[in-house]
């Protein structure tokens, strides 16, 4: 049976025509590490968490990528992440390759400490394969800036100095960036902009935007869209779905709601609410609307749901929502996808730049970052966007030519 990594390979293998040699190359990982954590749970009871980080590709620098905590993470999971991380960074123009990592845990079940405790347990595993120039975790699904905080803080213990650019995506009290915590969300809706002012579309005030995932990203999304005047009609969580096709749906009582720790299915008993209407995480998808955000796990858009989906553009600020096979379905059916190593590389970049500043003694404003990931993602579309194209396509392509040349270079090719 084929991996996604080699799957991905062959859906664009009549642009790229991958030698043997370099399909060998991409597919296999520089290293995957799996490694048990042990944690004394509260309860005096020790307990074994399964941990995994895979560095997919060094040919551009560090390799770069975050850890996710979740109950359903497993080995094939991150090594496709890892790879789809090397495109984003290459796609990007930034000096790194790509990386991720994961610990199969329901973090929920985790008190704080039990938490803590995993988290460190992660990189004192992990710690002769860390370092600012060797490998920089990030925050992914389930991880926060206070999880990268006792992650920092291990590493620096077990190095003896300070070393805050082994890690991005920090509290700003310990070396974080200013807009990292909406880069992610702020750098995909640039994406978004400008790919709707070079396909003629019209413009986001006049949008209906259905987003899936309510987290980090997908509520970030749904703020800034809003404040640009988008109809946000549908949100979905773990929880269920809401929608609001007539006037949209409160955003301002969605994210207050979201920060006091309901899902979006408890707010219907908020009076803003009261014409929303709850529905299934499937039916969500069926929604007709302009702008369709994926901002959930990988793999919710199969051959088994794709010819539902209504939505005219796809923003995929997770990481591969969408299977090959259905990608090409949508292609045809002329449903344009911005996919995730365009859409969601505002975290990265906005990771890139709190690295320079750690290495440098840099302190930037937000306006400064908020610019700067402008510029950067907006050249980054301006240079595959091409009419008529399967942006994926393009976005893979111009990626893994920069990654194979580097490799040429160094002589592994």
């Amino acid at each position: 049976m084929k991996s996604h990594v080699e799957e991905f390979l062959d859906s664009i293998n009549d642009e790229l025509k991958l030698s043997p040699s370099e399909k060998e190359l991409l597919m296999h990982p520089v290293r995957s590490i799996i490694f048990p954590i042990s944690v004394r749970m509260d309860s005096g009871e020790i307990k074994i968490f399964e941990a995994y980080r895979v560095q997919h590709n060094n040919a551009l620098g560090p390799t770069k990528g975050g850890i996710r905590f979740h109950e359903e993470v497993t080995l094939e999971e991150v090594n496709t992440l890892a790879f789809l991380m090397s495109l984003k960074t290459s796609l990007s123009g930034l000096p790194f390759g790509g990386a991720k990592g994961g610990v199969k845990v329901d973090p929920k079940k985790l008190s704080k400490g039990e938490l803590e405790r995993l988290s460190r347990g992660y990189v004192r595993g992990l710690y002769p394969n860390l370092g600012p120039h060797k490998d920089i975790p990030a925050p992914d699904v389930n991880t926060t800036p206070e999880i990268m905080g006792w992650m920092l803080d291990e590493y620096e213990t077990l190095l003896g100095e300070s070393a805050p650019a082994v890690i991005t995506g920090k509290p700003l009290a310990l070396g974080g960036s200013r807009g990292r915590d909406v880069a992610t969300a702020l750098g995909g809706v640039y994406v978004l902009e400008r790919m709707i002012t070079l396909r003629n579309e019209k413009w986001l005030q006049d949008m209906t935007v259905v987003i899936q995932g309510f987290g980090n990203a997908g509520l970030n999304a749904a703020e800034i869209l809003s404040k640009k005047g988008s109809r946000i009609i549908a949100v979905s969580d773990s929880s269920g779905a809401i929608v609001e096709k007539e006037y949209g749906l409160p955003v301002s009582v969605l994210i207050a709601g979201k920060k006091a720790g309901k899902s979006v299915t408890e707010m219907l008993s908020h009076g803003s609410l009261r014409n929303a209407q709850k529905i299934s995480n499937e039916e969500l998808l069926k929604i007709p609307c302009d702008v369709l955000v994926l901002a959930a796990l990988g793999g919710q858009v199969t051959m088994q749901n794709v010819s539902q989906v209504k939505a005219r553009i796809i923003l995929e600020l997770a990481n591969a929502p969408i299977t090959a096979e259905a990608d090409t379905f949508l292609y045809k059916n002329d449903i344009y996808v911005i996919p995730d190593i365009l859409a969601n590389a505002g975290g990265v970049i906005v990771s890139y730049f709190e690295w320079v500043q750690n290495l440098y003694g840099y302190s930037w404003t937000k306006d400064e970052v908020f610019l700067k990931l402008q510029k950067q993602t907006t050249e980054v579309v301006g240079g595959i966007y091409e009419k008529g194209k399967n942006l994926r396509v393009c976005a893979y392509v111009k990626a893994l030519k920069r990654i194979l040349e580097a490799e040429q270079m160094r002589g592994r090719l």
